[in-house]
């Protein structure tokens, strides 16, 4: 997952940095309340991990400004040394999804980052096949068919098409994209992602006229948005191909 952590403490920002990435997620490290909205601005993550008592501002403002800027409900730990009920009660009216008091364990906030994964994704099941309006997702065999008819697409098109899909209506940056399709250590650059793109837009016929509009967004990236409210996600149980 592409992760944002928000903590003033170097040394513990360095060692859940280093957990995160051990357990293979993309973690993106701020200092303070007005880096991390910066960085808010330029990217986009799966999840945010806040700390609460920071030299600029507090983890319950930052809360705050997400729920009230980020266009999609991304989940958010807080990792703080308040931990008296109150604290905890506060966060999560604020709109946390979870909350950890200091120190923490490994294995529990890797545990706890799953779970919250899980609860949030929009991905059903990799043994279900997914529709959406003319596209069929079939996770078993690889193949996205339009109107019944297979597409042709590489294996990361096929990746890029599914994460659009299912992200449908979500502001993507192209670093997150680069990052899910190709991988946190993948030596390319966000032209890769507009090449990629730009092909799928057509062999999906992603346009107004059928229904869907991908749009880019300047210097961000880009969103796939559904404009006929018909054509819905289902899924259903991919047995008996």
């Amino acid at each position: 997952m592409h992760i944002a952590l928000l903590e003033d403490d170097i040394d513990q920002a360095r060692v859940l940095q280093l957990w995160l990435e051990d357990a293979d997620h993309e973690c993106r490290w701020f200092e303070t309340g007005e880096a991390f909205i910066k960085g808010m601005r330029a990217d986009s993550y799966d999840l945010l991990i806040l700390d609460w008592m920071l030299p600029d501002s507090s983890g319950i403002e930052i809360l705050t400004w997400v729920r009230d800027n980020i266009d999609w409900p991304v989940p958010v730990l807080f990792v703080t040394s308040k931990d008296s009920e109150r604290d905890i009660v506060t966060a999560l009216q604020a709109g946390a999804d979870d909350y950890m008091s200091k120190p923490v364990k490994q294995m529990e906030m890797l545990a706890r980052i799953e779970a919250l994964a899980r609860r949030s994704q929009q991905n059903t099941k990799s043994s279900q096949i997914q529709v959406f309006g003319p596209y069929t997702i079939d996770p078993a065999t690889r193949t996205i068919t339009r109107n019944g008819e297979p597409l042709e697409l590489t294996q990361k098109e096929y990746i890029l098409s599914v994460f659009l899909l299912n992200n449908q209506g979500r502001v993507l940056s192209r670093g997150h994209i680069l990052e899910h399709v190709w991988g946190r250590s993948a030596e390319l650059n966000t032209r890769t992602v507009d090449t990629h793109v730009s092909r799928i837009r057509k062999k999906l016929g992603l346009s107004p006229e059928s229904g869907w509009r991908l749009s880019a967004i300047y210097q961000y990236g880009y969103r796939l948005e559904c404009l006929d409210n018909s054509q819905a996600p289902q899924a259903m149980a991919g047995q008996g191909h």
